[in-house]
């Protein structure tokens, strides 16, 4: 959908490439595929010759590198990324991958996720002195890895420092030596390794595989270190695995239709989806229409399933970007009118089945019934093609209090109410596991549902389980 031009945010997408004479431009090219992953700012580092040269700013990729920037950015190793902001996490300065600069070396950082101890192992490392120049928790991991006691080998102080985050994350990190790359134990970002010619990729989705000609050679395993460097690639462990917990938006809504996350297509996935849903709720009506982009493949399949022609009954802007990174509720509201429109004499006189990929504050879901309505819908049935949100998500996705959710305390009948539909139905949790290739009979279904079911993967970290100081500080 729009996700619901909402405020769901996801925090970014990253990229990484080593042993390529056309590093940059690569990396260019797979941002651009990533572009929905964040739109609030880009970034790219190279490793030239004279060290590591940053290229980043605020807006799109081709804003961001506009002109003869990319040009100025030459070297056969690079890492990128594409970023949402959320409210303490504008500005310049946590735009990534961030660069930091010692004696001893350089070291640029990129991140997807969100570390639920950072803010804990913030006030510990200032208590020794650290001094953060921005508001990112990434810039924890640089602070971890210069100050981790033990060894002086870089690869056992990044495993070390790796050891100590929890949370949800996917680093890319780059040296004048080359690249690390490094997935949480319990995988919740979707992070794939992938090879062009003899160079290495890494991406956050496969769709960037895609546009720069990769083959995509697998997913990084939870708790696991790549090490990419002129000799080639190895890979050791900083952690065990956990139970897998993929975040499940990543299959409603995140990541591209033609991405594949563990073998799955997202396409494909979210078309089982509506598959299902249509199985699960009997409606009779004249059209299907999905809400643009991420409810299309749901659309289809619930069309092919229930025998409802599925149409455009909706139609979106292609030149206004995914309006729920708008940092403001006022701006995502205005951001409706500006991003769809109704196709009257699709709607007109109809029984209209809407199909969404997921309600979350449902104001926008309000305002698409309502344009339906005006564009002469004679009954608007909303179904979604996931469970109704029903509680904060700690790892990344920017939905920290349960009190923005439509489905918090509300009935069916309740929600369906404030949004003015003459139904609305959900998908669901066992549908949605196995339209995603999950089994919901087993304990570990490989899929993070705490936005569905508030039972966390993790434990949500506290002071009193921190590490004890020294052991993260000289």
């Amino acid at each position: 959908m729009l996700a619901e031009l909402r405020g769901l945010n996801e925090e970014c997408g990253v990229f990484g490439i080593w042993g390529h004479d056309d590093a940059a431009q690569l990396s260019y090219y797979a941002l651009h595929a990533l572009q929905h992953r964040g739109q609030e700012g880009a970034g790219i580092v190279v490793k030239g010759d004279n060290g590591l040269h940053a290229v980043k700013g605020e807006g799109l990729v081709n804003e961001v590198f506009s002109g003869e920037k990319l040009n100025s950015l030459e070297g056969r190793g690079a890492i990128g990324q594409v970023r949402y902001t959320t409210k303490d996490g504008r500005g310049i300065e946590n735009v990534q991958p961030l660069v930091f600069r010692s004696t001893t070396g350089s070291l640029a950082i990129a991140h997807n996720g969100n570390l639920i101890n950072a803010t804990d192992l913030k006030e510990h490392l200032e208590r020794q002195g650290s001094i953060f120049q921005s508001t990112s928790d990434t810039e924890v991991l640089a602070h971890l890895i210069k100050r981790s006691s033990g060894s002086r080998n870089h690869r056992e102080r990044v495993k070390k420092a790796l050891s100590i985050l929890k949370g949800a994350f996917a680093f890319v990190l780059m040296t004048d030596e080359g690249l690390m790359v490094a997935q949480d134990p319990n995988g919740m970002r979707p992070l794939s390794l992938g090879k062009i010619g003899d160079a290495w990729v890494v991406a956050s989705e496969t769709c960037a595989f895609e546009i720069i000609g990769a083959e995509h050679v697998r997913s990084v395993e939870p708790g696991e270190l790549l090490i990419i460097n002129d000799d080639g690639l190895s890979s050791e462990r900083f952690a065990e695995p956990a139970d897998n917990a993929m975040c499940s938006m990543e299959y409603v809504y995140f990541s591209r239709p033609d991405s594949n996350i563990d073998g799955i297509n997202i396409h494909a996935a979210r078309k089982r989806c509506g598959k299902q849903l249509a199985r699960e709720v009997q409606i009779s009506a004249d059209v299907v229409t999905g809400v643009p982009d991420s409810s299309i493949s749901a659309a289809i399949g619930f069309s092919e399933q229930s025998g409802i022609p599925y149409e455009l009954g909706l139609i979106k802007n292609r030149y206004v970007g995914r309006t729920f990174i708008q940092p403001s509720q006022a701006l995502r509201e205005q951001g409706v009118k500006m991003k769809l429109s109704p196709v009257h004499q699709v709607v007109d006189g109809k029984r209209v089945v809407m199909v969404d990929d997921s309600i979350v504050r449902g104001t926008t879901s309000k305002r698409i019934v309502s344009m339906l309505r005006d564009a002469g819908a004679k009954e608007i049935h909303v179904v979604i093609a996931s469970p109704p949100l029903i509680a904060p998500c700690y790892y990344g996705v920017d939905i920290s209090s349960d009190s923005e959710l439509l489905a918090t305390g509300r009935t069916i009948e309740e929600m369906r109410d404030e949004i003015g539909a003459d139904s609305l139905s959900f998908l669901s949790i066992d549908g949605m596991l196995e339209s995603n290739g999950r089994s919901p009979e087993m304990k570990n279904c490989g899929q993070c549902l705490a936005c569905f079911t508030g039972e966390y993967p993790t434990e949500i970290y506290s002071d009193t389980t921190m590490p004890h100081e020294k052991e993260i500080v000289r």
